[in-house]
């Protein structure tokens, strides 16, 4: 499969999602925060002035927090992880679908301007042809989390399927980042029990987002970059793409709006597992 073509079912198969994946999705992520989590952008407000810290206080899933499960062992979680907790302002930015080397390079350049670091959920499939992106996200202490082999629908896949979307990707991301990824994300955001149980005995957390640019959508730059700053609150988890379809929006939107997070103190970062 060409790389180009890896993610074009993206649009048929999003109202299929919301549909096969209803149990597996809906219900777990209307849990999280209202709309704001990916509120439409309020034109020139961020664009005018410094931004503020929010008042806005996410609300966590039931069950957040430190695992209640012995010692090295990851728990079966019945809803992905929509928030990171910290001290101060805390936000983690996430990119899926790669890596691709029209994108990614310039959004770990922005990044690497910045001294920050970022989540990358990438495809089993686009590492195979890009090893060495891999590499310098670990390099550069990036945290690579595992987004499946081929981006598919998991809720319309076997427990075997699952199984083999998740396990392959691993073993990839071990060899090209150096150890084997603590996190996933399931395409489309469509989880079922299967994927969190077979993502916990792989030992990853599941990691979903509070914040969607919708920047697959390509709604132009300063779209994604007043929904980002007008989202941004504490321990907000937010949802960008550097592969998949023509990314350039996302790059220019990074360079706009990780300068004016940082000058309005907020501290972007990546979440550390913790187990007791």
């Amino acid at each position: 499969m060409q790389k180009d073509q890896l993610f074009t079912r993206r649009r048929a198969l999003l109202t299929g999602a919301a549909v096969a994946g209803a149990a597996g999705t809906a219900g777990l992520l209307a849990q999280g925060p209202g709309p704001e989590a990916a509120r439409p952008a309020a034109g020139a407000q961020a664009a005018g002035r410094p931004l503020q810290p929010s008042a806005y206080r996410l609300r966590p899933l039931a069950g957040y927090g430190s695992p209640r499960a012995a010692p090295g062992r990851t728990p079966v979680r019945s809803a992905p992880l929509l928030r990171v907790s910290g001290r101060g302002s805390t936000m983690v930015l996430t990119f899926d679908d790669g890596p691709d080397p029209r994108y990614t390079p310039d959004i770990l350049d922005t990044l690497a301007a910045h001294d920050v670091r970022a989540m990358f959920f990438v495809c089993g499939e686009m590492v195979s042809y890009h090893k060495d992106l891999l590499a310098r996200m670990s390099d550069e202490g990036h945290v690579v989390g595992n987004h499946t082999w081929s981006h598919p629908l998991l809720t319309r896949l076997t427990r075997g399927g699952i199984r083999s979307e998740m396990e392959r990707t691993c073993d990839i991301i071990e060899k090209g980042y150096g150890e084997r990824p603590q996190w996933f994300r399931a395409p489309y955001g469509a989880w079922n029990r299967a994927a969190f149980q077979l993502g916990a005995e792989l030992g990853m957390e599941p990691l979903a987002w509070t914040l969607d640019t919708l920047d697959w959508t390509s709604p132009g730059t300063r779209t994604i970059v007043d929904r980002v700053e007008n989202g941004a609150a504490p321990g907000v988890v937010v949802l960008s793409h550097d592969a998949g379809g023509d990314r350039s929006q996302s790059v220019r939107a990074l360079r706009a709006y990780l300068p004016d997070l940082l000058a309005s103190g907020y501290r972007v970062t990546v979440p550390r597992r913790h187990h007791v």
